[in-house]
This record gives structure tokens, C-alpha cells and sequence, in this order.
């Protein structure tokens, strides 16, 4: 899907555009997923030892959920030093 530029227009005093309305409605959907992830991985810990996670995991979807979950993490550390340089000015 193209990337879509949006304006540097403050949104305060304007309606979104329907590009606009569907990154918010995507930034919900993906804020409720991480949470949702959080809490699944915080009661598998609590639950279960990382031994037996590995013993009972199938390694090679284990493998592709750490991958993933590796990019994931290597995009929220580009938006967090994003958010620092700008905040640097």
C-alpha cells in the first residue's frame, strides 16, 4: 500500500481526511493488539516456566513469533528516537 503524506496542518481546527480517519482507527486496532499481547505473554511467564515453554513450543512457529516480534520491537525503538529528535529540536 502507498504511503500516504499527511499535511503539517494542526488537526484542531480542520476535519481528517479519510487517509487521516484511517491511520487513527489503525493506531487503535494496534494499541489494543499490544496490549492484548502484553497480557497473553505476561500470563504464559506467570504460568510457565521458560523451560517448558521451549520443550512444548513448535520451535519453528516459536522461532517465526521472535522474529516477528524482534521487528516489531526494532520499529518501536525507530519511533521512540523519532519522537526523542524532535523533541531535541
Amino acid at each position: 500500500m502507498k504511503k500516504y503524506e499527511h499535511t503539517d496542518r494542526p488537526t484542531g481546527d480542520r476535519w481528517l481526511d479519510i487517509n487521516e480517519v484511517r491511520l487513527v482507527s489503525d493506531l487503535r486496532i494496534m494499541h489494543s493488539k499490544v496490549d492484548e499481547l502484553h497480557h497473553i505473554i505476561s500470563n504464559l511467564k506467570r504460568r510457565h516456566s521458560g523451560a517448558d515453554i521451549q520443550k512444548y513450543a513448535d520451535q519453528p512457529v516459536l522461532n517465526e513469533d521472535i522474529a516477528r516480534v524482534d521487528e516489531i520491537y526494532l520499529w518501536f525503538v525507530s519511533l521512540k528516537e523519532q519522537r526523542e529528535k524532535r523533541a531535541l529540536g
